[in-house]
């Protein structure tokens, strides 16, 4: 079994499935309305009330997976908790009552997982679909064909934060309506010509603001003859609806669920936009979505497919990585990390371990002058599909500690095992400084109180005069960030 928690701005959610071969068959789900995005102050963020509401939704959920493995569960954050300045607190508090860690994903990520949660919930076409995601605090909007994601964005508009910005006190006039739609329509303009350009020949709604949307237009018979799904013509007439109720608290049709009803106004105005921009007169529904796609993303991974090492392997020939080079500290890196740990080292540890080795030098297509920084950087804002805001951080870290000063490090003392993995790629890297396939010395690596006593041959390092340099500085640098890398030269008396 494994299972997926979406911690959206309206509701968090939690899938179980069970795997048979390459099919997920749902097994259970549980959905707690918690409205996070409505505790999100002025200030940007989470009150008192809205980290309870969240906690103890998540302590429930985590009484019903608290049988399962570790790999077998990912719980992902979306909008909400990627503004709340107080994140941090929250995810504390979430991952105690979960029991399993909580990551928070970009928007290009989430609209990736989307995508590939709807396309595994809907017939297989060969024509390219437009996916649209109306969630509590931001939009998402993917391209794709098959099972693959051709274009994707996310828009900082949801239906949580559209009602509360728009229709505070629950009344709804044409005036309001008009203002919110308009307001929709300029972020959406922002991606509409590339999307035009792009092209689909099926528009698909997915999550809870698309289905409420469809299931009010079916029940009450707003679309035009027997059609199904979501129209203009639908939109249109139960935009008139709410208007003529004059409050979400008067409109009394059938389908009008209470726990999508408060946030209706916001999720129809945008909605509206959506179709006015995109010039669509007609949006089918698809049940699968983010959910579903942490699922199957998460099968993936146990299928030795994970979507990081695509991730990975792309990013290492957009920025013209030298495959040879980055592949030799890799096999070095991994061995010394083997013999460090005795080959007790996480499957995690050593994952991140090959990925900063393969990615260390990607800053060099910027500049040669302080590529590790520019490395960072890059890894730190561009979007990389499959790996969460957490991971992008740690990957950034590792390729900004692979030279230079350790101060500039965050990473706190205790962290043993960060700092053990930085250890293991500056050293990779300081033994191939000659960039070539020259056998390397007879090297011995072992933990000690505070650091690592590093065993190297003395003549080795009498011919690599280059190399014996950088490896002076290279105590010196770990002395002064508080550690000790005490070197042991074999084979003939050598001092420090």
């Amino acid at each position: 079994m494994i299972a997926a928690v979406d911690l959206g701005s309206n509701s968090f959610r939690l899938q179980i499935g069970r795997v048979v071969e390459d099919q997920i068959y749902p097994l259970d789900s549980l959905k707690e309305t918690v409205r996070l995005a409505s505790g999100l102050t002025p200030e940007k963020t989470l009150d008192a009330a809205s980290l309870r509401r969240g906690w103890e939704a998540l302590g429930r959920f985590g009484e019903r997976i608290r049988s399962l493995n570790g790999k077998a569960v990912r719980a992902v954050a979306t909008n909400t908790l990627r503004v709340a300045k107080n994140a941090s607190e929250f995810l504390a508090g979430g991952e105690a009552a979960l029991g399993f860690p909580i990551e928070i994903i970009a928007g290009r990520e989430e609209a990736r997982l989307i995508y590939i949660g709807a396309a595994h919930s809907l017939p297989l076409a060969t024509h390219k679909r437009l996916v649209v995601d109306i969630g509590g605090g931001s939009t998402e909007f993917i391209i794709g064909k098959k099972s693959e994601p051709l274009l994707t964005d996310s828009l900082y508009m949801g239906c949580v934060g559209y009602t509360l910005r728009h229709f505070p006190d629950g009344r709804i006039d044409k005036k309001r309506l008009r203002e919110a739609q308009s307001a929709a329509a300029k972020e959406v303009e922002l991606i509409a010509y590339a999307y035009m350009q792009q092209g689909w020949k099926e528009a698909v709604g997915s999550s809870g603001t698309a289905r409420a949307i469809a299931d009010l237009l079916e029940l009450n018979r707003l679309n035009p003859g027997n059609v199904t799904g979501i129209t203009r013509e639908g939109l249109e007439k139960l935009a008139s609806l709410l208007i003529k109720a004059g409050s979400i608290h008067a409109l009394n049709i059938p389908g009008s669920r209470a726990d999508r009803l408060p946030v209706l106004p916001g999720g129809l105005a945008i909605m509206l936009a959506i179709f006015d921009e995109l010039d669509l007169t007609r949006m089918n529904y698809a049940d699968g979505a983010l959910r579903l796609g942490v699922l199957y993303d998460l099968l993936g991974r146990f299928q030795q497919n994970d979507m990081r090492d695509v991730t990975v392997k792309q990013f290492a020939r957009r920025y013209q990585v030298e495959r040879k080079q980055a592949a030799r500290v890799r096999q070095t890196a991994l061995e010394i990390l083997r013999r460090l740990t005795h080959d007790r080292q996480s499957e995690n540890e050593a994952q991140f371990l090959a990925w900063a080795a393969m990615l260390h030098e990607i800053g060099i297509s910027v500049a040669h002058n302080s590529y590790h920084k520019h490395g960072a950087y890059i890894l730190t804002y561009a979007d990389m599909p499959g790996f969460s805001n957490k991971d992008r951080s740690l990957l950034a870290l590792l390729v900004l500690g692979h030279r230079g000063k350790l101060e500039k490090l965050s990473v706190p003392p205790n962290d043993l095992v960060t700092w053990r993995v930085v250890f293991c790629l500056r050293l990779a890297v300081l033994l191939h400084r000659s960039r070539d396939d020259r056998e390397l010395p007879q090297y011995g690596v072992e933990a000690m109180p505070k650091g690592v006593l590093l065993e190297m041959p003395a003549r080795w390092l009498t011919d690599n005069p280059w190399t014996a340099a950088a490896l002076r500085e290279e105590i010196q640098a770990w002395r002064q960030a508080g550690f000790i890398l005490k070197p042991k030269f074999s084979g003939a008396e050598r001092s420090e």
